[in-house]
């Protein structure tokens, strides 16, 4: 059966086999829909604060830091523990997310643990932060940036019921305009989809991230460089990562879920290579 997305109300899930997801740089092998919370089991993913929805087939979710709000219309699933109490899950669109369609993508570390202070760059009307907060929880703190006027405006409305999520209505290319706000931070995402994005990646992680943080930065290999083959435009921000003082530790293709796009994963000044939270 082939790759879904959302209909009817319904979240699309796939696995071929129970693992993480489908085969790096591929589709998984089957795919199906999980309605809201019937007879879905859920577990903990391999990346801290991420879970699988175990229903007829799988789909990623995240513990909703605030129940009973949807951002996107995403469906939901309540797991009863034993005691009785409830547990809310939201469904993680990987059509509407370049984190989860990397995730999806069997990528090893995505940099991320709860408790996190994750500076979000082109955050967009806010769907991925959404689940990056989630995932960091109570405890962390997610600095969304975003420059679009309409974005901004779905991001702030988000971020009023998430204590742990503040807007930055300002340019990514001029950090000084929000250091006040931001401090040191443990990971950096980089959305911004433009030919200097390293260079804007670069500047930010200078002010705002710790020795050995991670980041994550999307590229969209149309908005870097249309001319060229998406695979040498992917290999070119490799190079310029590493002239940066990146250091790329894993990179995940997100077909079918976004055309002529990878995710690259890695850490800055890194010292230590190893998983978060493990």
């Amino acid at each position: 059966m082939g790759i879904g997305r959302q209909r009817g109300g319904d979240v699309f899930g796939s696995t071929s086999n129970g693992s993480r997801g489908g085969r790096r740089g591929g589709q998984s092998g089957c795919s199906g829909w999980i309605k809201d919370g019937e007879g879905v089991v859920v577990e903990p993913h391999t990346h801290a604060g991420v879970f699988n929805a175990k229903g007829e087939e799988y789909a990623l979710c995240t513990k909703s830091m605030v129940a009973g709000e949807l951002v996107y219309g995403e469906n939901r699933v309540v797991v009863q523990n034993e005691d009785g109490t409830k547990v809310e899950y939201r469904l993680w669109d990987p059509f509407k997310s370049k984190l989860a369609a990397a995730i999806l993508d069997d990528v090893y570390d995505i940099g991320i643990i709860p408790g996190d202070r994750v500076l979000y760059l082109g955050a967009g009307s806010g769907i991925t932060v959404s689940h990056v907060s989630d995932i960091v929880g109570p405890m962390g703190m997610v600095y969304a940036v975003e420059f679009s006027d309409r974005k901004a405006r779905d991001l702030i409305n988000m971020a009023r019921k998430r204590t742990n999520v503040i807007p930055i209505i300002e340019d990514a290319r001029h950090p000084l305009k929000y250091q006040s706000l931001v401090g040191v931070v443990d990971v950096i995402i980089s959305d911004i989809a433009q030919p200097y994005q390293v260079k804007i990646l670069a500047l930010n992680a200078s002010y705002f991230l710790k020795k050995d943080g991670r980041f994550m930065i999307s590229v969209n290999a149309k908005r870097v460089d249309p001319t060229a083959p998406p695979d040498v435009v992917f290999a070119q921000e490799l190079i310029k990562l590493y002239a940066e003082k990146f250091k790329p530790l894993d990179e995940a293709t997100l077909e079918p879920f976004a055309r002529n796009h990878s995710c690259i994963f890695g850490g800055y000044r890194i010292v230590n290579i190893h998983k978060r939270g493990n």
